[in-house]
């Protein structure tokens, strides 16, 4: 079954039984540990899978704190140091789930001893590192090993059908792709300095963060790469209370004394793709209001699709080749059985939400290594997606000349 089109049935009482065993081993639990937790534990309740994925083992540097998460996220042990669930016999897939530091040196590892690596977005800090990452993938490719990345938004079923629409040509010759990702948390200038707002833990700000998911739904949707971008972006807030403690997904707590944030706040950019269409995207932390407002329309020569994901079970579609007395835009609801991955879950009409991605996302994972069917986005869609991050930060610098992206 392709990642594009995803149809699967309800998976019948006991389906499980007799099938092969995959055990699953996660390094990191908070925000996104919890999410793919989420995805793990409800998956083969109700997909009828190819083999059964087992939650073996997860993985935090706090024993006291990853032991109550392995008991409250459903996994059977807990470890303190990642190597060692690397090493543990009853993990055959690598989760990782960590700030993006850490990406490369886990996934490069797991690789190396024989595991599937399912990896959080953005694949990694830097081109570099990235470069390496899709290398070892596709050499661990030779061996019979999968490595995904965690572009979740992709598993949406009304993007997923957006792919579908596109690629079977409903809306002809693309013109303008337009995405923004807007979030509000960073507003109030007292907020801590988490690990998020420093480039040597995360990279980059809202670009990496927020920014990474939509160049990747620009590239799916439009299965093509962008070829260059001009950009712009801005740190609002320059220096924050260093936090107490730990943070726990986008609530923190800081003291007295100040450190410097080192991302970006905010980025703005164009691009252009290799048949002609124009893209812009927009990301912030500081919209006021927007708490996770990812919208995207697509424009082409006979048609047009938008979304929103406060309306993620809905698809806008206007057919320019209707009579323009009757044309218009209309609501596609994105709840039938014959849409992507909705057959599984609930009757017409009845909706999913933002925890369904990360079931479809181990879904799809767990049906590419059954197949041997290169899993999709991979490591070298994730590098792609890398590139477009290096090259608006670089364009930023130098003041908003256009900047190529390498093929």
């Amino acid at each position: 079954m392709r990642e594009t089109d995803p149809e699967a049935g309800k998976r019948p009482l006991g389906a499980g039984v007799g099938k092969r065993p995959l055990g699953v081993g996660m390094v990191g639990y908070a925000f996104m540990g919890a999410a793919h937790s989420q995805g793990w534990r409800t998956v083969g309740r109700v997909f009828d899978l190819p083999v059964r994925p087992v939650l073996s083992a997860v993985c935090g540097r706090d024993g006291g704190a990853v032991r109550a998460a392995a008991d409250r996220l459903g996994w059977a042990a807990a470890e303190t140091d990642w190597r060692a669930l690397i090493a543990r016999d009853d993990v055959d897939i690598v989760d990782i789930c960590t700030p993006g530091d850490s990406h490369a040196e886990i996934a490069l590892a797991a690789l190396e001893a024989g595991k599937h690596v399912l990896c959080e977005k953005p694949l990694a800090n830097t081109v570099e590192e990235a470069e390496a990452m899709a290398e070892a993938a596709e050499l661990a490719r030779a061996r019979g090993q999968v490595a995904m990345v965690g572009f979740n938004y992709r598993r949406v079923p009304a993007l997923a059908l957006a792919r579908r629409m596109v690629a079977e040509g409903r809306l002809g010759a693309l013109r303008h792709v337009r995405l923004t990702y807007l979030q509000d948390w960073l507003v109030d200038a007292e907020f801590p300095l988490t690990w998020r707002l420093r480039k040597d833990r995360a990279g980059s700000g809202a670009l990496g963060d927020l920014g990474a998911h939509i160049v990747d739904l620009a590239q799916y949707l439009v299965g093509e790469p962008v070829a260059g971008v001009s950009a712009l972006t801005e740190t609002f807030v320059r220096e924050r209370p260093v936090l107490e403690g730990a943070s726990s997904g986008l609530t923190a707590a800081g003291g007295n004394r100040l450190g410097p944030v080192t991302v970006d706040d905010a980025a703005v950019f164009t691009g252009r793709f290799p048949s002609g269409a124009l893209a812009s995207f927009e990301v912030s932390r500081f919209a006021a209001g927007r708490k996770n407002a990812l919208r995207l329309e697509l424009n082409g020569s006979d048609g047009s699709l938008a979304f929103d994901l406060e309306r993620l079970n809905e698809l806008s579609f206007h057919d320019h080749t209707e009579p323009a007395a009757s044309s218009g835009f209309r609501r596609i609801l994105v709840t039938e059985p014959e849409h992507p991955y909705v057959a599984a879950w609930w009757p017409p009409g009845h909706g999913l939400g933002y925890e369904h991605t990360f079931v479809h996302q181990a879904r799809d994972l767990l049906h590419a290594i059954a197949t041997g069917e290169r899993p999709a986005p991979s490591f070298a869609d994730g590098l792609s997606v890398q590139r477009v991050l290096a090259a608006v930060e670089e364009s930023a610098a130098k003041n908003s000349v256009y900047t190529l992206i390498p093929a």
